[in-house]
């Protein structure tokens, strides 16, 4: 991949973090090129992290390895390929964290072409920007807006933080959040916790019968909640949480636990979800799930 004027492994305050997002943004941009060229796990391989985190079919595979071998059952991934394009980006305080989401075309050679968007959570590391969070999901057919959103950053970019123990004060808040949300669920509703912890730029990936993505806390808790009034009885917590040194971006993996109806067992599905927030003193508020 080719280099860019701004490494985010070198950002300083003296850096305009937009600089930084505008890298992970060429770096999605430059996997999506290769990946025209080469079938589905090919490409998807090339920008997965070895610890990569990939819900599908119902629960998580968790290690490249194992997202590739499920990959590799399904023959439409040896012989299509994919096209994607991301439509907004955000980086961490640190410049080493960010996300990006956008719309992707599973396009197979004999049958019609499927329509997806994804949503990736990435870090910077020694092989360059490598997701450790990714998911896609089907689409309805129809074009989406692909107007690039403006990006999700911090006020300013700051020194990586080395400390561990700010380290596993941050992954406990974020996941202390993340429980929080659940519990508030089932105290107000789903709608409303979801519209209460949401951040002002949020955006949840819809269902499969959107062709877009869903956009900021009203929308996002009117989706989420139709249908289910009253209090939730959906539980959900963090099973792993990933957080930038910086302490304000982070991904919250776990399952959300559906009781089963009338004696039947409970279903757990697996999740992800991105939160960030203004500054390490500050609550935290998803930003893309």
């Amino acid at each position: 991949m080719a280099a860019v004027a701004c490494s985010a492994k070198d950002a300083g305050p003296e850096v305009d973090p937009s600089r930084v997002v505008d890298e992970l943004l060429e770096a999605d941009r430059s996997y999506a090129a290769a990946a025209a060229g080469t079938n589905v796990i090919d490409g998807i391989a090339a920008f997965l992290a070895t610890n990569v985190w990939m819900p599908a079919a119902g629960t998580f595979y968790s290690g490249r390895a194992s997202a590739l071998e499920y990959l590799r059952a399904n023959a439409d991934n040896l012989a299509g390929h994919l096209e994607w394009a991301p439509v907004r980006g955000g980086v961490s305080a640190d410049g080493q964290h960010g996300f990006t989401f956008g719309f992707m075309t599973l396009v197979r050679p004999d049958s019609p072409s499927v329509p997806l968007k994804y949503l990736a959570y990435w870090v910077n590391g020694a092989d360059g920007w490598k997701a450790v969070a990714y998911k896609r999901a089907r689409r309805a057919a129809g074009a989406g807006s692909t107007v690039m959103v403006p990006p999700s950053l911090p006020p300013q970019l700051v020194p990586v933080n080395t400390d561990s123990a700010a380290a596993a004060r941050y992954e406990q808040a974020l996941g202390d959040a993340e429980r929080a949300f659940s519990d508030l669920a089932g105290e107000i509703g789903l709608g409303p916790a979801f519209q209460r912890n949401a951040a002002p730029d949020a955006m949840n990936m819809g269902g499969p019968q959107d062709a877009g993505f869903v956009y900021g806390p009203e929308a996002i808790g009117s989706a989420v909640g139709a249908g289910r009034e009253g209090p939730s009885a959906l539980s959900w917590g963090s099973d792993h949480v990933i957080v930038a040194s910086s302490g304000d971006l982070g991904v919250s993996i776990g399952h959300i636990v559906i009781p089963g109806d009338a004696g039947a067992p409970s279903r757990r599905v697996p999740f992800f979800t991105i939160w960030r927030r203004d500054s390490p003193a500050a609550p935290w508020r998803f930003v893309a799930e």
